[in-house]
């Protein structure tokens, strides 16, 4: 069976401990020697043909038949709260608690900044999984499927991710590059111009850089040695010196703007969220425009609509591939545990040394003769090539996917969404399910463009400056921290004292907030209309009951009672975990006591309206009681978060649809880690 090898613990047969492997010293799955190969799997060709099917019997965790299944199962050296062996149904490890309140860490080796970071993002990226029944790419599931549905929310989740990974990654890989440049930092650029003109004297270049990018794989402290960090915002990309940040302070280190953070990484995510929309308006200007052809032009209409529609599934498909293998290069280089600490280094390794071996001894004509020859040969090879790819057509259908990074170089390294999904199902496995991030904030950050720079990050920066990586003084550390961030736009010429939002008038603002109050009106009556008629039967008024929640309300529940509706009826759902079989079950507020609680014992006053297995799961999907078009004006007018539903598909095709859950993601994330199941995401 597919990755039956990874799943094994490997132990000595004297001492009964794991054996290392000897290269890397890692132990545990998908750490073996023949792991170090960049090679497919050996029945990976049944991904393809799809004629090895495991049992439709999901089952738990341990009867999981992927990588991530057997790492959250695994017995780690290093834990964390999550990873401490109970005896109860569920601990309790900070749900609805401010963050002070919460253990750290939560898994071993992470901080807790970055797993919320993660499952903050794999909140607004994963929207519906299928349960699939062959082996999975690379040994891990998760995988996007072909199929995927196409939908405007999950094009701006991609643009957004694409964003947050490859084009922020960019932008500091260039702003490194404008900072040894600029001579500044004056030791560290003479050195690499030192060695790069020797080499370059001795004909050396090749072997040099192939040797650098191995030093910079297998040795993590090389990184910091050659490219010390410092914050995006502060470096000015054309000069390579310190810049004033756009937000006016360094409040994160990896964001653009340098815009203060609660936690790490929501800098960089609102600026994600601002450019997309940013991009719609673009859109929507542009399309309010006239064009003078007038009628004549509808005929173009209806075509070019459906080739756009037609087009942008395969758009979104390459956008999010670009992301899933940057961030499997990203966790290759940098894994997180439980992932095998040095085994993908080593891998990426090993393709580099053979690259390093013949530079010392392929001459610059040689190479010059060899790619003029490929070149021709694509040009004019044509009759060997096309006989050949057909007979491989014909022999391996489908070879192209097998020889995908994912399940060669690449092969059990995961994305983000990946990582995420295994730990929490580490959470699951230990019966402790991860908190989500807090939602209470104790000290909310400052606005920098209403006063000074917050001390902790005027700290931070000097913190960041203090091995003087820009060779920065002082006073130029002052000016960057205390700063107006219109002064950039005024250097480059920009009117911004007399753009037109700086002159709304008072009756400009009172028109506004009449039409916001007047669309409140209007949401409130649709929402009091939707009680009439869902007690009429109409389904859709159900679905919308309760979406809307009162002003400042803070939702409390989980990890094991979820507030929710079901065809319009209060109540919670359960998650069990103390039977046989772990279950999910929705009971009518009407039919508990208001002291009701799950507490290491099954419940014999619950009267659930249904009850479904979790490893009977085949499908979640989250799902909105309002278009995202309304929802777009419940949140403007109301200034409220729309609670949202969740569906859940069995194997039997039932479907059972919760509505105006407050916690919808958290349930998600606990229903969709429990179980043995091998999801793709649609």
């Amino acid at each position: 069976m597919l990755y039956e090898n990874l799943t094994e613990k490997r132990t000595d047969p004297l001492t009964g401990e794991k054996e290392e492997n000897p290269i890397t010293g890692d132990t545990g799955p998908g750490t073996g020697l023949q792991d170090l190969l960049p090679l497919p799997a050996e029945d990976a060709q049944d991904i393809l043909q799809s004629k090895k099917a495991f049992d439709k019997s999901a089952g738990g965790l341990e009867d999981g038949h992927t990588l991530s299944h057997a790492l959250a199962t695994e017995d780690h050296k290093l834990k964390g709260a999550a990873q401490l062996k109970t005896e109860k149904e569920v601990s309790n490890l900070g749900w609805n608690e401010p963050k002070r309140e919460i253990a750290a860490p939560l898994v071993g080796g992470i901080d807790n900044e970055e797993l919320w970071m993660l499952v903050r993002r794999f909140n607004k990226q994963i929207i519906h999984t299928k349960a699939v029944f062959t082996p999975v790419p690379g040994g891990l599931d998760l995988n996007t499927a072909e199929e995927e549905e196409f939908s405007p929310d999950k094009m701006r989740a991609n643009i957004e991710r694409l964003y947050t990974t490859v084009v922020v990654g960019i932008l500091a890989a260039v702003k490194h590059i404008a900072r040894l440049r600029s001579w500044r930092e004056k030791e560290r650029t003479a050195w690499f111009a030192g060695v790069y003109f020797v080499a370059w004297l001795f004909d050396f270049i090749m072997p040099l850089i192939t040797g650098v990018i191995i030093a910079l794989i297998v040795h993590p402290p090389t990184r910091e040695l050659l490219f010390p960090p410092a914050p995006i915002a502060l470096v000015d990309s054309k000069t390579g010196g310190v810049q004033k940040p756009w937000a006016g302070t360094v409040g994160s280190k990896d964001s653009a703007t340098g815009a203060p953070e609660n936690h790490k990484g929501e800098a960089v995510e609102q600026e994600a969220d601002n450019l997309v929309h940013g991009l719609a308006e673009l859109a929507v200007s542009s399309a309010a425009g006239k064009h003078p052809a007038g009628d004549v032009q509808d005929k173009t209409k209806e075509p070019m609509e459906l080739a756009m529609w037609a087009k942008l599934r395969p758009v979104m498909q390459v956008i999010g591939n670009i992301s899933d293998n940057w961030e499997r290069l990203a966790n290759a280089l940098s894994p997180t545990p439980p992932f095998p600490k040095d085994t993908h280094r080593l891998r990426l390794a090993i393709l580099v040394i053979p690259l390093f071996g013949a530079s010392l001894f392929v001459t610059s004509y040689m190479f010059v003769k060899s790619l003029t020859f490929f070149l021709g040969f694509g040009m004019f090879g044509d009759p060997v090539v096309r006989p050949g790819m057909e007979y491989l057509n014909r022999v391996v259908p489908d070879w192209q996917k097998l020889l995908e990074l994912r399940n060669t170089l690449l092969k059990g390294v995961p994305t983000n969404a990946q990582l995420t999904l295994t730990l929490l199902r580490i959470g699951e496995a230990n019966k402790a399910p991860l908190p989500p991030v807090p939602r209470v904030i104790e000290q909310p950050v400052q606005d920098p463009a209403n006063g000074p720079a917050p001390l902790d990050s005027e700290a931070q920066m000097r913190a960041e400056a203090a091995a003087h990586p820009l060779e920065a003084s002082p006073s130029e550390l002052d000016e960057a921290a205390h700063t107006d961030p219109k002064d950039d736009l005024r250097d480059a010429g920009f009117d911004v004292d007399s753009h037109p939002k700086n002159k709304q008038t008072k009756k400009s603002h009172k028109v506004l907030g009449w039409i916001k109050n007047v669309t409140a009106g209007v949401v409130h009556t649709g929402g009091a209309t939707d009680h009439v008629r869902a007690k009429l039967g109409a389904h859709h008024a159900k679905d919308r009951l309760g979406v809307v929640p009162p002003k400042d309300e803070i939702p409390v529940s989980g990890p094991v009672r979820f507030d929710c509706r079901y065809e319009g009826k209060k109540g919670h759902c359960y998650i069990s975990t103390a039977a046989t079989i772990p279950s999910v079950a929705f009971v009518a507020k009407k039919d508990e006591s208001s002291t009701t609680v799950i507490a290491g014992k099954e419940r014999e006053d619950l009267k659930p309206m249904w009850t479904v297995a979790v490893a009977d799961i085949m499908e979640l999907k989250k799902v909105g009681g309002y278009g995202w078009k309304a929802k777009i004006v419940v949140d403007w007018s109301m200034e409220r978060e729309v609670k949202d539903g969740l569906e859940i598909v069995t194997m039997e095709g039932k479907r059972f649809r919760v509505t105006a859950c407050p916690l919808r993601d958290e349930l998600f994330n606990r229903l969709v880690a429990m179980g043995g199941q091998r999801w793709e995401a649609w």
